[in-house]
Parts: structure tokens; C-alpha cells; sequence
């Protein structure tokens, strides 16, 4: 058997498939076709990149290209299929005045008629340009002799100058020649256009495949790398009909496959692709074709199994911290807090509280909409905690934020429990530093309050209980776990003021259990949104001057942070100093934006929070977190930039005290009608759960919180607004599975080796 008659398996680095002859790829293509592979799935190098992850690429649309019909048959604006003979060829060249400067332009026309030869010929036509026009234009007169038989397929025009149907192609790459003769038996377009001049040679004829892109359903994919969409068809027709279909590994078990009504895996990877003549390609529009169902519930399942196995993982350690509860520690906590908590903050807290008293360590999630009181709920936790003699500590994204939690923790507990809190942040000198590191260490301090500082090498913690992790998702997945590795199997709690999703929150924090705080505390003040034009600006600032003159503070938020040329954005540098110097001179105007030193921004902030500035100009870097009760004016330019979650989270830092407060978002004229969309449910709803559903329907998972920091895995087919429902079966599945029941049994042993073993399947722990 030679190397070429050999089957490809599902694992066979794509690198390696000019071995197996598949569709006349060169060893330099197979290494660019791996590159691009590679680049999609997110793998570092091309040796990785496998047949299955190209099979994965799916396909944007289908066209059923099947209709083969007859020239007597054709309309004007018909999409159609013509099975042709040339009669004549040839190509002419046209724009003779064009300036040297300019490559000459040829038209090459191919007269054709089909069997009937009873009307008119039709007519083929393409443009050929460059400095090979003339030498391509020999080529293609070598390739379409006369009664050279091809298929063409596209929208067919009448030409009135020619009085006959014309088809006007962007490459020859787009017909199909079928076998007529000996010279001339396979389709051959690996046109002189399509290659670099550095390739040194036209794929032979052999190399090629009848009847790929016309009279059948095709694929249309999107370009990978180099390659166009017509390449891709022909290299994955090629690896499906070499590709060893027996030995496909079924992932699944077959109780499962069978329960669930999917076809074997080998049929879904050829039918995605090139779908079966009796196929309804509405349904893979929809992505509910058979092909369809079982890749998205392979994907889905997998991820579900290993989230929930991680879930029965930690469930099964045991913990270091012994955290016990009784009416007189209870009544201490709450006795310390300054105001009545909420029924979902007291749930909450009873959830949290039974998590810390069992012998497993909590792993829990609360979620909760802007404002809701998740800090305070955090602090109940920490105060159980050190109440047992262990330290706790929380660790924020920023160190305003930090210092901000610091701030109101030694505030609420300050003259009522006699612990000691810290703030531990990068930008303390070196000797307080140590001081501190030291004082944790000994156990000197209770509440620990920082950033990425708490993490660093220096810091050891006498006996940490629990770690806190605010705004959870804007930390690393090893960040927030050597938080957690400071103590001993240490109790967990994260907290996250991005409203998620239920069907992402199953799937990004399927391995932990989730709170949620679904009321706001009394006294807040829901805030009014009004979207506005340009034509309001003037209004706009009046309001702002209003606000400020009754003692408040005004936000105004920029999109960017310096002008573009592409675009008519206000840079958020310039707008401030018109703001400072022309429309408000007699307030103090301070400037935020991403690129500041972090020294600097800190200064800024700590101003606008002390009411030293009356308006902040900023770029989104104040969405998370920040608290100034007298800020009551969010002025939110080209609001239609930004995603609706994004515009919530910067709308919530306005409406924190009692006063009535305002988020007015500038719209720009020309607006798409999803941006109105968006900026229409801002007005209608402060719900951010809500908010999130929509969010996610409009823009997709990976936007909201950011792929690379949530944990959100890359799907490739699964979408988790379209299939929740899949996502609920998987999940049941996964479930039933890993009951203790099932656990102990070879085929989930299997079942286990095989997800933590599979690259694809792999998802980063989340906390």
C-alpha cells in the first residue's frame, strides 16, 4: 500500500496531508493550511492543528446549487446551475488608454451552448488583470477548447448588447470542468491568479474533483488563511473520502447516542459539510440538521461533564478550616452591620454561612445587579470566619476598588469588633510592605483588603479561612486559584456585578454553586435613562451645569481615548480640555483614560471620590466597582459603541445615594438599528439581568465578559442563546453519569480519562 492510498485518521496533523495526496496539496501549502488552522482553534503551534479541527470549521451558508437546468429554461435573475460545451473562447483586452502606471485589463468570454444546442449560446465572462494578464489569458484559451464540457453556476442576467443570458464570474475558480476527453478528464482550476508567483507550478489535472462546487449542495465557507472558499471545499471533500470513517472514535457512550437520538460522528463530519441530496437546508440555516444536533451535543456535553466533574471533585475534599456557628457569633455579625439587610442578602448569607459550616470547602459564586450589596454580604462571611480564628481576605481588580472596600469595611466594624483590617496594594512603599506582609504573617491581621499584591511571593498568611474575589472574571484563572492555594483547600467566595446569563452562567460556572441577589436595598432611587442626538447637546450640558450647582457630580464617558481616523469619535483627551477651558471654566474638570500611569489615574479618582473635581471625563476604565454616592449624572458619548452590559455597569455608578440621578446616552445620527436597539432596552430597563439576556442574544457570550479571562470555552459549533436547550439535556446527561450511581463504573472511568485527556475538551478550572 502506498502513502497516498492510505486512510487519514481523525488525529492526522494537517501538516502531513500533502502525504496522503489530498487535493494536490504541496508540503508548503499542507504547513500554510496547519498555520491557519491553528490560528483558528487558538492552538500555538501548526503541528498541533489536526483533521478534526478542520472539519470543525463549519461552513457560513449552503447553496443548492443542485438545479441543473436547461438554457430554454432560463429567467432573468435566475440562480442556476448550467451543464455547458464551449463553442468559443478567447479574451480581448480593454482600457487601452489606461496610464503605464496601470496593469493592463482583459475580459475573457467563453461562448457556450448545453446538449440541446437549439438556443442561442449563453456567455461566461471574467475580468483578468495584472502583469500575467496576457500569459493567464493563454492559459485559460489552452483550458476551454472547443467542446470542453464545464458546469456554471451563479445569477444569470439578459444582455441586451449580446441578446442572450450572461454570467459574470470573480474567478474561473467558480466552474466545475467535467471529464469530455483524455487530455481533458478532471476539473483543473488552480488558476495562475489564485497561486504565488512563487509557486512553481499548476496543480495537475489529477489532482481534481468532479462535480464539487455545482449540481449539488455546497458549502461556502469563509476564508482561512489564504485559502478561499472553493480550496476548502476541495481539501475537505478530499480528506472525507479518504478519511478512515470505521475508526472513528465514538466519544459517547452508545446508550447515550442511542437516547438521544444522534448520528454517528463520522456521518455528522460528512454531512455538515456536503449535506445529503434529500437534505432541507433551511434546517442548516438554523443549525438543526442531524449534523447539526450532534456536534452541538457533543460539545455541550463534554464541557458539562467536565465542569460538573469538578464540581464532585471538590465536593469530595476535605477542608482545613473547622468554621462552626452559633445565636451569640450570629448575633455579633449582624449586630455589626449598620442597617437591615435585604430578604436576598439574608438568604444569601444563610447559603454562604451553611457552605462554611459543612467539612467540604465552599466554591460559590455570587452574582448580583449593580448596587445590590454583595460587599456587604462578603463581609458577613469574612467576619464568620475570623470570628473562628481564621484570617480572611478579599482581593479587587483595581486599587481603588480595594482601597475603597478597605474604606468602608474598618467604617462598619470600626468601634463595634475589635479586628484589625489592612489594605495591601502595589503602590504602598516598599518598608510598609513589609511591615504588613509581616504583621499577616503573624497573624496580627484579621481582614485582608488588596490587589494582585496579596498574591505575591512575600505574602503568607498565618491561617487564611477565606478568600474573596471580587469582580472575579477580570482576574486570571491562576490568579484567582493562588489566592485560594494560600490556605488549605481555604473556603471560596467570588462576586461578580456583571449580571450573567443563566445559560452562560450553566456553562462558564457549571463547577460552582451561584447565589444570586435579585433586590436592590431600599432607598435607591431607580436611575432615568433618555437616549438623545447630537441636536440635545446643549440641553445636555445645561443639565449638567444644573446638577453641579445643586452640589452633585457629573460623569462623562468617551469611547475612546485619542481620535481616529476612521471614525468621527470625540477623543475623550480633547472633549476635556474643550469641557475645562470653554464650556465649564469655572468648575474643576479632571481627565481619566486607560493610559495614564497608575499612579496618576489613582490621584484622579481619589479626587473625584474626595469632591474635589465637579465633572470627571473618562474612558470605560471607571465601570467597575467605583462608589461616590454624590455622583448623580452619567453622560455616556456615542453611546451606541458600546455593548449593553458595558453601558449598565457605567450607568450603575450613578443612583448609589437617595437623590434622583440620570444616565443620558449620545447617540450619533447616522445610528444602525441594532445600536438603537440596544440603547432602546437601556431605556426601558435598570434590570441587569435582563439587560444580560439581551446582551447576550445580540452580541454572543465571548463579548460580555471577555473569552480569554471568563473561562467562556471557544465553541466552535454550540451557540448558547440558540441551544440552551441542548445545553439542558447535556447537562442532565452529564449529571446522570457522574451520579454515584454510575461513578465507579469502567465506562465513565473511561469516560473521565478521555475528557481530561482531549485538548478539545480541556476548559480552564474557574476559580
Amino acid at each position: 500500500m502506498t502513502v497516498k492510498d492510505r486512510k487519514i485518521q481523525i488525529d492526522t496533523p494537517i501538516m502531513m496531508l500533502h502525504e496522503f495526496g489530498v487535493a494536490g496539496l504541496s508540503k508548503k501549502r499542507a504547513l500554510k493550511l496547519a498555520c491557519a488552522v491553528a490560528g483558528f482553534v487558538e492552538k500555538s503551534n501548526a503541528s498541533e492543528a489536526t483533521v478534526e479541527d478542520l472539519l470543525l470549521y463549519l461552513p457560513m451558508r449552503w447553496e443548492d446549487r443542485s438545479n441543473l437546468i436547461q438554457i430554454k429554461d432560463l429567467r432573468d435573475g435566475m440562480e442556476a446551475s448550467l451543464d455547458l460545451y464551449v463553442r468559443t473562447a478567447g479574451g480581448y483586452r480593454v482600457g487601452k488608454y489606461r496610464s503605464d502606471k496601470q496593469p493592463p485589463l482583459y475580459i475573457f468570454e467563453i461562448s457556450a451552448s448545453d446538449l440541446q444546442r437549439f438556443y442561442k449560446p449563453v456567455v461566461v465572462w471574467w475580468f483578468i488583470s495584472g502583469k500575467r494578464a496576457e500569459q493567464i489569458v493563454s492559459y485559460y484559451q489552452s483550458r476551454f477548447l472547443r467542446g470542453t464540457r464545464f458546469v456554471a453556476y451563479g445569477k444569470w442576467e439578459w444582455d441586451a448588447r449580446r441578446a442572450t443570458f450572461s454570467l459574470r464570474i470573480n474567478k474561473p475558480a467558480e466552474l466545475e470542468i467535467l471529464p469530455t476527453n483524455p487530455e481533458n478528464s478532471f476539473e483543473l482550476f488552480k488558476s495562475l491568479e489564485e497561486k504565488d508567483e512563487s509557486e512553481e507550478e499548476i496543480l495537475d489535472d489529477a489532482n481534481q474533483f468532479p462535480m464539487i462546487h455545482t449540481a449539488r449542495r455546497v458549502p461556502v465557507y469563509r476564508k482561512l488563511g489564504p485559502f478561499q472558499t472553493k480550496a476548502l471545499r476541495e481539501i475537505i471533500f478530499d480528506i472525507l473520502q479518504k478519511l478512515d470513517m470505521d475508526n472513528i472514535q465514538e466519544r459517547l457512550p452508545a446508550d447515550l447516542v442511542r437516547r438521544q437520538g444522534l448520528v454517528p460522528m463520522g456521518q455528522a463530519y460528512r454531512e455538515i459539510h456536503f449535506p445529503p441530496e434529500d437534505s432541507d437546508l433551511t434546517a442548516y440555516e438554523k443549525a438543526r440538521s442531524r449534523a447539526h444536533l450532534r456536534l452541538i451535543f457533543e460539545e455541550l456535553f463534554w464541557i458539562s461533564f467536565l465542569l460538573q466533574l469538578k464540581r464532585v471533585e471538590v465536593k469530595k475534599e476535605l477542608k482545613g478550616a473547622t468554621i462552626r456557628i452559633d445565636e451569640s457569633i450570629r448575633r455579633k455579625i449582624f449586630s455589626a452591620i449598620p442597617f437591615e439587610l435585604t430578604n436576598a442578602q439574608k438568604r444569601v448569607v444563610e447559603e454562604i454561612f451553611r457552605d462554611m459550616t459543612s467539612d467540604k470547602p465552599m466554591n460559590r459564586l455570587i452574582q448580583g445587579d449593580v448596587g445590590s450589596g454583595k460587599t456587604i454580604v462578603a463581609l458577613c462571611a469574612m467576619l464568620l470566619a475570623v470570628e473562628n480564628g481564621y484570617q480572611a481576605a478579599l482581593m479587587a481588580p483595581t486599587e481603588i476598588l480595594a482601597e475603597q472596600h478597605a474604606r468602608n469595611i474598618k467604617k462598619i466594624i470600626e468601634d463595634k469588633l475589635p479586628y484589625k483590617v489592612e489594605l495591601l496594594v502595589g503602590s504602598l512603599k516598599a518598608s510598609q510592605k513589609r511591615q504588613i506582609q509581616h504583621e499577616i504573617a503573624a497573624g496580627k491581621i484579621d481582614l485582608i483588603v488588596g490587589t494582585h499584591a496579596l498574591i505575591q511571593e512575600e505574602v503568607k498568611f498565618s491561617n487564611l479561612g477565606l478568600a474573596v474575589i471580587d469582580e472575579q472574571h477580570r482576574f486570571g484563572v491562576l490568579q484567582r486559584a493562588e489566592l485560594r492555594a494560600r490556605g488549605i483547600n481555604t473556603d471560596t467566595l467570588f462576586m461578580t456585578a456583571t449580571p450573567i446569563p443563566r445559560s452562560l452562567a450553566m456553562t462558564i460556572y457549571g463547577d460552582l454553586d451561584v447565589s444570586i441577589i435579585d433586590e436592590l436595598p431600599p432607598g435607591r432611587t431607580p436611575v432615568k435613562t433618555v437616549v438623545v442626538g447630537e441636536d440635545k447637546r446643549e440641553g445636555v450640558y445645561r443639565g449638567i451645569d444644573r446638577e453641579i450647582r445643586s452640589g452633585r457630580q457629573v460623569y462623562i464617558v468617551y469611547p475612546l481615548i485619542e481620535e481616529s481616523e476612521k471614525t468621527d469619535l470625540k477623543a475623550a483627551t480633547e472633549m476635556y480640555r474643550k469641557l475645562k477651558d470653554e464650556i465649564f471654566p469655572h468648575y474643576n474638570v479632571g481627565l481619566l483614560h486607560g493610559k495614564m500611569k497608575p499612579a496618576d489615574k489613582e490621584a484622579v479618582m481619589k479626587d473625584f471620590i474626595e469632591g474635589r473635581l465637579h465633572i470627571l471625563v473618562s474612558t470605560t476604565v471607571i465601570e467597575v466597582g467605583v462608589d461616590v454616592p454624590n455622583a448623580s449624572l452619567m453622560v455616556i458619548e456615542h453611546a451606541e459603541r458600546f455593548g449593553l452590559s458595558q453601558l449598565h455597569q457605567l450607568r450603575g455608578r450613578v443612583g448609589r445615594g437617595a437623590s434622583q440621578s440620570y444616565c443620558v446616552l449620545m447617540s450619533a445620527d447616522k445610528t444602525t438599528e441594532l445600536a438603537k436597539l440596544r440603547l432602546g432596552i437601556m431605556e426601558e430597563t435598570n434590570d441587569g439581568f435582563k439587560i444580560a439576556e439581551k446582551d447576550l442574544e445580540l452580541r454572543g457570550p465571548g463579548d460580555i465578559l471577555g473569552t480569554k479571562q471568563s473561562g467562556i470555552p471557544n465553541f466552535r459549533v454550540a451557540n448558547l442563546v440558540r441551544d440552551i436547550q441542548i445545553l439542558e439535556a447535556a447537562r442532565r446527561e452529564a449529571a446522570m453519569y457522574l451520579g454515584s450511581e454510575n461513578r465507579k463504573s469502567p465506562e465513565v472511568f473511561r469516560m473521565i480519562e478521555l475528557a481530561r485527556n482531549n485538548p478539545r475538551f480541556r476548559l480552564a478550572g474557574i476559580g
